[in-house]
C-alpha cells in the first residue's frame, strides 16, 4: 500500500514541527530537514519531497504554527523566491 498525498502531508507537517520542538525556540529549519526526515531510505530519494515539504511549511503558516523566513525576514507565499527557513510564529 503506498502513502496517499494527504498522509505524506500530514508526515511533513509534523516532521516540521517535531525538528522545531527539539530546536531553541530561535532557531529555524530547512525544508530539506523536514523531507529527510520523512524520507524512507538513505538515497537522495528525499529531494523528490522538497516541493511537499516547502507546501506543508506554507500551510503551517495559514494555520499560524510557523513562520517561513528568507534573510531572517517572514515573506509570504507569493513573494518567496529561493532559498527558506522555517520558524515557530512570534519570533
Amino acid at each position: 500500500m503506498t502513502e496517499t498525498d494527504r498522509q505524506l502531508d500530514r508526515r511533513l507537517e509534523r516532521a516540521i514541527l517535531g525538528l522545531l520542538e527539539r530546536r531553541a525556540a530561535t532557531s529555524s529549519i530547512c525544508p530539506s530537514d523536514a523531507a529527510r526526515e520523512v524520507h524512507d531510505g538513505d538515497d537522495e530519494g528525499w529531494r523528490a519531497l522538497m516541493e511537499p515539504a516547502r507546501r506543508a511549511a506554507w500551510r503551517l503558516v495559514a494555520a499560524g504554527k510557523v513562520e517561513v523566513t528568507q534573510g531572517g525576514r517572514p515573506v509570504k507565499e507569493n513573494e518567496a523566491r529561493g532559498p527558506l527557513r522555517i520558524r515557530r510564529a512570534g519570533w
